[in-house]
């Protein structure tokens, strides 16, 4: 594996972990939601995550991480679209999508 994609999977599961950390143990929407620093700091490392899987796809566009153009749509969504951030979205990606990603990343590291 390319040194690169390595440092790139590390960005990804590292900006995962921080938004765990974020959370707690105790992750609710309604906190979420009523929190607007610990929205935005979700955003942003969710903007990491997407940008780390668009420069891994720049590299190896076969690269196997599910749902990888989606991701970077999402990227993308909450860099252009911040004034439309929906966070029953997001809450939905945390909670649906976020511990799938992690598993895939923690498998694909070296």
């Amino acid at each position: 594996m390319e040194l690169k994609i390595s440092k790139y999977l590390f960005d990804i599961l590292t900006a995962i972990n921080s938004i765990y950390d974020y959370l707690g143990e105790n992750r609710n929407f309604t906190d979420y939601s009523k929190n607007k620093l610990l929205r935005r700091a979700v955003e942003r490392e969710l903007e990491i995550i997407g940008e780390a899987s668009s420069r891994i796809l720049k590299i190896d566009d076969k690269f196997p991480i599910e749902n990888a153009r989606k991701i970077v749509d999402l990227r993308n969504w909450v860099i252009h679209g911040y004034d439309k951030v929906d966070d029953v979205i997001i809450w939905g990606v945390l909670t649906n999508h976020l511990p799938k990603l992690k598993d895939q990343i923690e498998q694909l590291m070296p």
